[in-house]
């Protein structure tokens, strides 16, 4: 039988709404820019109000220093007997900059064609805060809560979580719980509730090419000594081959199959080359022969040039030969690589095809693991009946092409499975200017994740 959301619980949210959405505002207005230090102040002060709420909704919180941002854990254990969930969210922003690119102020709330803009609205404050409204109304209304409850926020997720982990280590015994439960992510589309099953990880380096001791002038010097820039050039024109593939040797080694059933699902979705194209703005699309485009972005590996600087870039002529070059390059990883797999393997690359003449050096700046999901179980089952019926349709899987390594820390600490069942929208520039969250998906994501609550109470502990 279809699930429905309680009208207990739906006329709570209903009756609160306009107050629930003036607290949403406050907490936005709050500029936790976690990158930034002169921003210290305020990301401590985003975490004691969160801290704040929860305790006033019936929670028991403890805000708990880090080398870092604090954080913040909520509990609630008084279903002896009954699943534990932990929820994961953060409470940190991005910069807001480039300010000028803001329609309406990046820490001043509005509300423009049903969407509520500011940063941190989608991610991560707005589904954050949507899970704590969803167990404020079963507590307010019933008294209780159908399972344990255990909320952890952290304000280092835009930062690379650095101490998350160690901090998840250190506590596991008191994090210990049968499902983690994630709201950062987005809907495949609008009124198209959907479940992540996959994630791309990440490994990003530096190549520096160095030649002679300064730039030389073109025309007494070209010809003679190796230009960095051209040698650059030929070392990054080896990394893929005719067909799109990565061609640095060893790199798809330990990439692993993905079934025809989860291939077959991905193709089903409703989605469009040509309004994929038009919306990115780019002449055609490209990549790895053999895939679908959301297989691309989805299910395989991908090497990346991010950025490139060598020699005069300014206006008019100036004949040089450059004396350095560098390129800014990410891989995107899938199960089962590694970042330091990639690492070695991008290395001895380089190595082997850098032409003699110039130095070169590759730097591994950071990277992350991949992640899969298996979607089932019985609390990805329980997420899914509450989606439809707060949605009133069923939710698709999806992937993301992006990194949120804190989930494979979840999976690998706690041993749990993880549930990522997001709010946001395709466009919601995250971390762009005019960040937005639909209102609407924040009423209706309050009601799924209430709904959710109560399918996850029937199951056994």
């Amino acid at each position: 039988m279809t699930a429905t959301v309680p009208a207990d619980l739906a006329s709570f949210l209903d009756v609160h709404d306009a107050r629930i959405q003036r607290e949403l505002d406050a907490f936005l207005r709050i500029p936790s820019v976690s990158a930034r230090s002169e921003h210290d102040a305020d990301t401590r002060r985003a975490a004691d109000w969160l801290a704040a709420e929860c305790t006033r909704i019936g929670l028991t919180t403890e805000i708990i220093p880090t080398a870092g941002h604090p954080i913040v854990l909520a509990e609630w254990r008084g279903a002896p007997g009954k699943p534990t969930v932990l929820v994961y969210g953060h409470y940190d922003v991005q910069p807001a900059e480039p300010l000028e690119l803001w329609t309406s102020p990046p820490f001043e709330p509005q509300v423009r064609d049903g969407k509520l803009y500011a940063r941190g609205s989608v991610d991560d404050k707005g589904q954050l805060y949507l899970h704590v409204k969803a167990l404020e109304a079963h507590l307010a209304v019933r008294g209780a809560l159908p399972v344990n409850v255990i909320l952890l926020a952290e304000g280092e997720e835009e930062v690379g979580s650095e101490h998350l982990a160690p901090f998840v280590e250190q506590h596991a015994k008191r994090l210990a719980c049968d499902a983690c439960v994630i709201s950062d992510s987005a809907m495949f589309a609008p009124g198209l509730p959907s479940l992540l099953f996959a994630l791309r990880g990440l490994a990003y380096f530096q190549i520096d090419i160095d030649g002679p001791a300064q730039d030389l002038h073109s025309g007494s010097y070209g010809g003679a000594v190796i230009n960095p820039a051209m040698a650059l050039a030929r070392i990054l024109a080896t990394f893929h081959d005719a067909d799109g593939r990565v061609a640095v040797p060893g790199f798809y080694d330990n990439v692993k199959t993905w079934e025809d059933r989860v291939r077959d699902r991905i193709r089903a979705l409703p989605f469009s080359d040509e309004h994929f194209r038009a919306e990115v703005g780019a002449p055609a699309l490209g990549g790895e022969k053999g895939f679908s485009t959301l297989e691309r972005i989805w299910t395989r590996p991908t090497c990346e040039v991010n950025g490139l600087l060598s020699g005069y870039t300014g206006e008019g002529a100036k004949t040089v030969l450059p004396a350095k070059a560098m390129a800014k390059v990410s891989c995107r990883l899938v199960p089962d690589q590694t970042p330091a797999e990639i690492e070695q393997l991008m290395q001895a690359h380089v190595e082997r095809i850098a032409p003699k003449g110039v130095n070169v050096k590759v730097t591994h700046l950071h990277g992350g693991n991949p992640w899969r999901g298996e979607p089932e179980g019985p609390f990805f089952h329980a997420a899914a009946n509450a989606l439809e019926a707060a949605f009133g349709k069923a939710p698709v899987l999806t992937g993301e092409g992006g990194s949120i390594p804190v989930v494979g820390d979840f999976q690998r600490i706690l041993g749990v499975p993880v549930i990522l069942m997001g709010f946001g929208l395709p466009g919601e520039n995250a971390h762009a200017p005019d960040e937005w969250i639909s209102v609407g998906n924040f009423t209706t994501g309050m009601r799924a994740v209430a709904a959710f609550w109560d399918e996850a109470g029937r199951l056994s502990s």
